[in-house]
């Protein structure tokens, strides 16, 4: 039973951890928030994660795991690239809360001078795997028609990956979804 307990104190404080980084950035809260959301004192927190830098690598890897499997979820259910590239603008749509948070990784990007070197990696590691990702729906596009002028698969996915994260920046920042919309608008014009 206590390796239960253990494992819910930690899914609470990742969770917790994730809703601060993305509303705040990795910088705007400490393990004090963390004491007086779930409600443990600090010594149990760095039980868990002794430092912040390995708190920023436990998010980083979960995160990544859950996004990889709904870009994956994504692939089953829309089989036109133009389906797949508009549920990927809708992960960021979602992600930004209404203009009140981002995307982990966007967040964690705009501080990663912060991060130690290992969770740079996983960051690193996030930004291939979606850029892959986003790479084979540019070629199912140029296979299917579904995306327009499409020119070569692997700098759209760039192209593509770094605009839906620019405009959830500015979308956040703004506090204003209209604007992530707008900044978002050439890209899922593309969507035949």
């Amino acid at each position: 039973m206590e390796d239960r307990n253990v494992m819910n104190t930690k899914s609470a404080l990742l969770d917790e951890a994730e809703t601060l980084a993305r509303q705040r950035g990795f910088d705007g809260f400490s393990y004090g928030d963390l004491e007086a959301a779930v409600g443990i004192r600090k010594a149990s927190i760095h039980y868990h994660f002794p430092s912040k830098g390995a708190l920023s690598y436990a998010l980083l890897d979960r995160y990544r795991s859950v996004f990889l499997d709904r870009l994956a979820a994504i692939s089953v259910a829309q089989p036109r690239a133009s389906g797949r590239l508009l549920a990927f603008v809708d992960l960021y749509r979602q992600a930004l809360g209404g203009g009140h948070s981002l995307c982990l990784c966007v967040a964690l990007s705009v501080t990663q001078f912060a991060l130690p070197a290992d969770s740079k990696d996983a960051l690193d590691a996030f930004h291939r795997d979606v850029t892959a990702w986003l790479e084979t729906v540019f070629r199912l596009g140029a296979e299917d028609g579904s995306i327009r002028s499409l020119t070569d698969p692997l700098s759209e996915a760039r192209g593509a990956l770094a605009q839906a994260e620019g405009a959830q920046v500015v979308g956040r920042a703004t506090s204003d979804p209209a604007r992530f919309e707008a900044a978002i608008a050439s890209l899922i014009s593309r969507a035949i």
